[in-house]
C-alpha cells in the first residue's frame, strides 16, 4: 500500500471531521479565583474511559469545493475509540469506519473494499488531505478540549467579562487558549502554532439541562475556508465494560487491503 490518498467519493468529505485535535482530557474544576501563575486542569467531560457516547449527528462541512450535510451514527469512548457510520436516506450504511488504539478498519461495502492497519496519522492521512489522530477526535467529539502535546505547559486563568479565559504555552511556543462559561461549560478553544499562528478554533454550543456535553460542536480552520459543524441527537452516555462494537470483522468474500 502507497502513501497516495485514497478518494471515497462523498465519505472523503465526511471525513474532513478529524483535521481536529490533539491530546485528552483531564480532570478537576476550574475555580475562579485561582492565581494565574498556577498551573491547572478543567473537569469538562462526562465520557471518562468507562462510558461510551453513542448519538446521532448531523455534519454539516464547508469547504472551497463548496457545503454539504451527511448523517451518522457514531460512538465514543476514551482514549481512542471510535466507530462512525455513514447513514444514507434510505438504505444501509456504505461507510463503516471503526478505530481502536491498536488498528483501524474501514469497509466501503458497494466496492468491496476493507482497508486494516495501525491507526496512524499516517494511514488516516491516505483517506483525507489532513494528519490526525483518533485520539484528538475522540477528544474534541466527547465535548472536551484536547491538551498541548508536551510536557511542560505554563498555564494563566484570566477573568474575561463573564467567562474564564485560560491560556496555556508550551516551550515551544505551541498554544491554546480556552474560554469557559457558566456551570463550568466549555465554549471556546483556540489552537496556535509554534509561531504564534491560529490553526484552528472550535466552538461548543447547544447545552441541554443539567449536560456537560456541547450538543453542537463547530470547527474552525484558520483558513477560513474550510469548517465543520456537528449536531448531536439522541445522544447517550453509558457505562459498559464492553468494547466489541469497536471491532470491525472483515466480510466474507471481501480481501482485505492493508494499510501498511
Amino acid at each position: 500500500m502507497d502513501g497516495k490518498l485514497i478518494i471515497v467519493p462523498q465519505i472523503a468529505l465526511l471525513l474532513l471531521l478529524p483535521w481536529l485535535i490533539c491530546g485528552c482530557v483531564q480532570h478537576s474544576i476550574v475555580h475562579l479565583d485561582v492565581p494565574s501563575d498556577k498551573h491547572f486542569v478543567v473537569n469538562l467531560g462526562e465520557v471518562t474511559q468507562d462510558k461510551t457516547l453513542s448519538a446521532l449527528a448531523q455534519i454539516d462541512l464547508s469547504t472551497k469545493q463548496g457545503y454539504q450535510t451527511v448523517r451518522a451514527a457514531l460512538l465514543i469512548r476514551k482514549p481512542s475509540y471510535l466507530r462512525l457510520e455513514l447513514l444514507p436516506v434510505i438504505g444501509t450504511p456504505d461507510f463503516f469506519l471503526v478505530a481502536t488504539p491498536f488498528e483501524i478498519s474501514i469497509f466501503i461495502p458497494s466496492r468491496g473494499e476493507f482497508y486494516r492497519g495501525k491507526p496512524t496519522a499516517e494511514n488516516l492521512a491516505k483517506f483525507l488531505s489532513w494528519d490526525f489522530n483518533i485520539e484528538d477526535i475522540v477528544t474534541i467529539l466527547s465535548g472536551a478540549y484536547p491538551t498541548l502535546p508536551e510536557k511542560d505547559i505554563s498555564s494563566q486563568s484570566h477573568r474575561d467579562g463573564n467567562f474564564q479565559r485560560i491560556e496555556m504555552k508550551a516551550q515551544s511556543g505551541s498554544s491554546q487558549t480556552i474560554w469557559i462559561g457558566e456551570k463550568n461549560r466549555l465554549l471556546k478553544y483556540i489552537r496556535k502554532n509554534e509561531s504564534g499562528k491560529e490553526i484552528y478554533q472550535v466552538h461548543y454550543e447547544d447545552y441541554e439541562q443539567g449536560s456537560f456535553i456541547a450538543g453542537k460542536i463547530t470547527i474552525k480552520m484558520a483558513d477560513g475556508l474550510n469548517s465543520i459543524s456537528v449536531k448531536y441527537s439522541s445522544l447517550k452516555i453509558e457505562t459498559s465494560a464492553d468494547l466489541s462494537i469497536f471491532e470491525l470483522p472483515v466480510p466474507e468474500g471481501v480481501k482485505t487491503i492493508s494499510l501498511d
